[in-house]
């Protein structure tokens, strides 16, 4: 867009935590915001011109306590003043921000990318969220780089995903983000029990699908020992191997719900290699066989269409 008043407008109405600055001038402006969203998540890329903008107390909304803000740049520079700390970005770049906070920015012409997420989704203790709000994170290497690379290219390819595919992907780029903060922490300490069981069970959300996924394989992805996995579960109302099984049997659930799917291929799609072991599962849970599932639903559409005549024209 080539005027300035619409790209406010836009920004505004882009779901953004506000920022105040001046003015953009008219003279050779050129600027984008285009938002997109994948379950939970928020993504939304900007192009703006040089300039320096501002969040202060005033300007925070309520709903952005809910979110954790990571910005990474694509092309040009930024600097980040968030607290005590100075993120000076260049291409690939990441910092998160509080969007609660005060903040400023300064850039030249650039393009980046702003990914929103749930705050309770991270789960990050307020001493680790004050050492990690406006400090650079490289993206160029490590956990950073795979972070960086994925949100630039998800930015422009998020569409054709039906709503289980995009909760499934959502949680694994929460996995990812999760995983370069711990890095960028370089904290050797245990992690709180709580921190550390969300991130287990965004990892077995983004792999459901995986015939492999056992508790052992969850340990090792964690670095903890089998016995310390079940330990964290032990208070809670299922255990690693019923939570994969429950998750991927509602998985199932929803996806025979919809048509065009046989049980045998739903079934193998969520990982259950033996359809009778799966058939005796899905009975258990819901009390009744997945395909008698299926019959109940194709007779219940024809029912309903025989109960509403003339839609034929008849």
């Amino acid at each position: 867009m080539e005027s300035p008043d619409a790209f406010l407008e836009t920004l505004q109405q882009s779901g953004l935590p506000p920022l105040r600055g001046g003015r953009p001038t008219d003279e050779g402006f050129r600027a984008s915001v285009v938002s997109r969203d994948l379950g939970p998540l928020r993504l939304t890329e900007l192009v703006t011109p040089q300039g320096e903008c501002f969040r202060d107390a005033r300007s925070a909304r309520a709903t952005d306590s809910d979110l954790w803000q990571v910005e990474v740049v694509t092309r040009g520079h930024v600097r980040a003043e968030q607290g005590n700390s100075t993120a000076v970005l260049g291409p690939t770049d990441l910092v998160l921000i509080d969007p609660v906070r005060p903040v400023r920015f300064a850039s030249s012409a650039t393009t980046h990318v702003t990914l929103l997420i749930p705050r309770d989704s991270l789960r990050l203790g307020e001493d680790d969220a004050a050492r990690l709000a406006g400090e650079r994170i490289r993206g160029d290497r490590g956990p950073g780089a795979l972070v960086s690379s994925l949100v630039r290219d998800m930015a422009r390819s998020l569409d054709g995903f039906r709503a289980h595919e995009a909760d499934r992907s959502a949680a694994a780029v929460i996995e990812l983000v999760s995983v370069m903060l711990s890095a960028r922490l370089g904290d050797e300490r245990p992690v709180a029990d709580e921190i550390l069981r969300t991130r287990i069970i965004g990892f077995i959300e983004a792999r459901l699908s995986d015939r492999d996924l056992t508790p052992a394989k969850v340990a090792a992805a964690h670095h903890v020992s089998v016995r310390r996995l079940h330990k964290l579960f032990q208070d809670q109302p299922l255990t690693v191997a019923a939570l994969i099984r429950r998750r991927r049997l509602e998985r199932c659930r929803a996806d025979l719900a919809r048509k065009g799917s046989t049980v045998a291929a739903v079934a193998a799609g969520w990982g259950f290699a033996d359809p009778a072991h799966f058939n005796r599962l899905f009975k258990a849970t819901y009390g009744h066989s997945p395909g008698a599932r299926v019959s109940n639903d194709c007779a219940r559409t024809v029912n309903e269409s025989a109960a509403r005549p003339g839609e034929d024209g008849g």
